[in-house]
């Protein structure tokens, strides 16, 4: 994973950019539609404060904005590969979204769980109660704020399509920092040689040697 090849590896590092751009999107998407159906209906019914799912999607729209800002910064940084500033950027981008995804995929497999252990009884709190108790799974006359057909399947259809692109995001965040890492020849991918490489390339570009001459020829 550290290794980075100087001809190829800035296509790679855009093409990896380019999808974090796409994964980020229809994440941010996915969570923005199961925010604005269900869980804006459940997050405070009556003061009672749904954790679990609002957390998990606050934290699914956070990791899809920063894949997108992650994504932009690779394809920045495979036009720059010599620009320190970039470089520390991606480091810091791509390190706090893997944590973030990582975060992300995980309060989601937990709400996910928790939804299915309880046949979807949280999705139904902001419902007024009746003689029978509300679950998503059975068709029970209640009042609702939002449409309550095949609501269970739909959330949790949407909740792992996020889990998925989610660990897609950390899984793509932790090759662009190993990346970043191998362009500052930083361990553990500091015996890579892409640093070595890019500065002997510096110094036999024409503008170096002009430079170099000149300063030989003010000495003499």
């Amino acid at each position: 994973m550290c290794s980075f090849d100087k001809d190829k590896g800035p296509g790679r590092l855009m093409k990896k950019g380019l999808v974090l751009i796409l994964v980020g999107h229809i994440n941010f998407i996915l969570a923005a539609i199961v925010h604005g159906s269900v869980l804006r209906h459940i997050s405070k019914p009556s003061q009672h404060i749904s954790t679990q799912y609002t957390v998990a999607n606050i934290i699914s729209v956070t990791s899809g904005l920063l894949s997108i800002a992650s994504g932009i910064i690779a394809i920045v940084v495979s036009r720059n590969l010599r620009k320190f500033k970039l470089i520390i950027g991606l480091l810091t981008a791509s390190f706090l979204n893997a944590l973030l995804s990582a975060a992300c995929s995980a309060g989601l497999l937990v709400a996910i769980s928790i939804t299915i252990a309880h046949n979807g009884s949280g999705l139904m709190v902001g419902c007024n109660d009746t003689v029978v108790p509300i679950n998503a799974r059975s068709p029970v006359s209640a009042q609702c704020p939002f449409d309550t057909t095949r609501i269970y399947d739909t959330t949790l259809a949407l909740w792992i399509s996020c889990a998925v692109l989610s660990a897609a995001e950390a899984g793509l965040s932790v090759w662009c920092f190993m990346v970043g890492l191998a362009l500052r020849g930083i361990a553990p991918c500091g015996k890579s040689y892409i640093k070595e490489q890019l500065e002997e390339e510096t110094e036999n570009s024409p503008q170096t040697r002009r430079l170099m001459r000149k300063h030989f020829n003010a000495e003499a």
